[in-house]
């Protein structure tokens, strides 16, 4: 509870500090944050627009970001990573070659929150590409379905032993079956390549029990893919999809399942001043 309070009253200090122009409403806000006991590196491909493509996130901080209508990529964590003061290094997963900015996209396994952004956006969380981080997509201000998206469970410490990834006898990822077995039948290709012959496995049937509005594998559509209009995106690292989130936007902090800043100002006010009488009861 202290925890996200500090988060929210940081993003209020930003409100008031802030004194940039207006932005266009054509754009799409990007919140991402890092609530992991671990640094986080974003890798962001094509990511022209976030900051180059890759940046350091320690515990509890966020970066805001933008994007166009018309873009349509992909955002995943990065662990383990160490770099130089010229952007060049490696990272133990997610990794997108030797730079801090990705000019790729990151190798497996990596969870991935994936979007296009048009009229109407789409957007999902993706472990099709394996596990390497709990990550979800929570879109505000939007208008439609607008589904919180993600995986918020920890598949490493249920991953089986055949698909884990380990440093130092750490479980540090979990691949998927295609990546490791390689077979039409684990990748939807081939014989298997269309919706009615690839059907989930085994291995699959783990990824959706634990994260149920993730794709799991390759033609997992119906209960993963969502779509939202006119909305900015909270994308965080080790959070449950619960979680209250808070984006910036055209002078103005909203928060998800909230009436926006008066409601944030209500709720801080009973915090610090309601409460105590309460108690002191």
């Amino acid at each position: 509870m202290a925890r996200l309070n500090l988060h929210l009253l940081l993003l209020l200090i930003l409100l008031v500090l802030s004194s940039g122009p207006k932005m266009m409403e054509s754009l799409r806000v990007f919140t991402i944050t890092n609530y992991c006991k671990e640094t986080v590196w974003p890798g962001i491909f094509p990511g022209e627009n976030f900051n180059g493509g890759g940046f350091e996130l320690k515990p509890g901080q966020s970066s805001v970001l933008n994007a166009p209508v018309g873009w349509s990529g992909r955002i995943w964590g990065r662990t383990g990573c160490s770099f130089d003061k010229n952007g060049n290094g490696s990272c133990k997963t997610g990794t997108c070659g030797s730079f801090l900015k990705c000019r790729a996209s990151g190798e497996t396994p990596a969870s991935l929150a994936e979007f296009t952004l048009t009229t109407l956006d789409f957007y999902d969380v993706s472990l099709v590409d394996g596990f390497n981080l709990p990550i979800t997509v929570t879109p505000i201000n939007g208008k439609g379905n607008c589904s919180v998206a993600g995986c918020d469970a920890d598949l490493r410490d249920t991953c089986p032993s055949e698909l884990a990834v380990k440093s130092k006898g750490k479980v540090i990822g979990c691949r998927s079956a295609c990546d490791v077995f390689n077979t039409d039948e684990y990748c939807c290709r081939g014989l298997y390549g269309n919706p009615r012959v690839c059907q989930p496995t085994f291995y699959s049937k783990k990824f959706k029990e634990a994260c149920p509005t993730a794709y799991s594998y390759a033609y997992d559509d119906p209960t993963s893919i969502c779509t939202c209009a006119g909305t900015d995106y909270v994308i965080t690292f080790c959070s449950s999809r619960k979680r209250e989130v808070c984006t910036y936007h055209n002078n103005k902090l909203v928060c998800s399942g909230s009436r926006g800043l008066k409601s944030l100002i209500e709720r801080w006010w009973a915090l610090v001043f309601v409460l105590p009488l309460l108690l002191a009861f």
